[in-house]
């Protein structure tokens, strides 16, 4: 493997190792020009898509009257999704990882709902279709073909200084968020991203389980 060959594959690993969920360190202050999410909306509908439909569609809402209505059905989405778990004890650093990590998780989630409507652009993908009646193969395949343009989407955002937070809790108000931005009722919102510069340098890869316990060979809970 040649020199730049391997270097850029670096470079495109830790695209993908250090694409975090980005909440407190959103910029609230700084504006975000509309030729850098064009840009980033070109490369995400690169993605593969179910039979080539193409059914995906993105809303990109900057009015800041809408991303207020928008943010508070969030916060009440919140408030309500925190009211069904259980807080975790504060544990001294080692003794429960686990719990501390979920810890910073609330706390962050937390701060993402008190401040969503300071955030300059809000992302919402869609696809065209609904699925809620359908197979499980249809349904499969309809998210199938707008997730990966989200993803895609979300890595664009960062290879260029943005961050953003992969959310769906608005969808507890979806039907209140179609009609607020027009949406007609063929459409699925699939997932929110507030969108805005990050603030630092740069991101560090998560600590994730072992990958050889989640790893099946030919049979379920074959791991070698």
């Amino acid at each position: 493997m040649n020199l730049s060959l391997l270097e850029h594959l670096e470079s495109i690993d830790h695209l993908l190792t250090t694409t975090r969920v980005a909440r407190k360190r959103l910029d609230l202050t700084r504006a975000v020009d509309r030729a850098t999410i064009e840009q980033c909306l070109e490369i995400a509908i690169q993605a593969p898509t179910g039979s080539n439909t193409q059914g995906w569609h993105f809303v990109v809402i900057i009015d800041q009257e809408k991303r207020t209505s928008i943010a508070e059905w969030y916060r009440m989405s919140f408030e309500a999704y925190r009211g069904t778990r259980a807080e975790p004890k504060d544990e001294p650093q080692g003794v429960d990882a686990q719990a501390n990590q979920m810890r910073r998780v609330i706390s962050s989630s937390r701060y993402l709902a008190d401040h969503m409507h300071e955030v300059p652009v809000l992302i919402l993908a869609c696809i065209k279709g609904r699925a809620e009646t359908k197979s499980a193969a249809t349904q499969a395949g309809l998210y199938g073909s707008i997730l990966p343009a989200a993803w895609s989407l979300m890595l664009a955002l960062r290879a260029r200084g943005l961050g953003a937070a992969w959310t769906t809790l608005h969808i507890n108000y979806e039907r209140e968020v179609a009609e607020l931005l027009g949406l007609p009722e063929n459409i699925t919102q699939a997932v929110l991203m507030p969108v805005a510069y990050f603030t630092g340098e740069d991101f560090k890869p998560a600590k994730r389980s072992s990958i050889g316990e989640q790893t099946h060979w030919d049979t379920w809970g074959q791991h070698k």
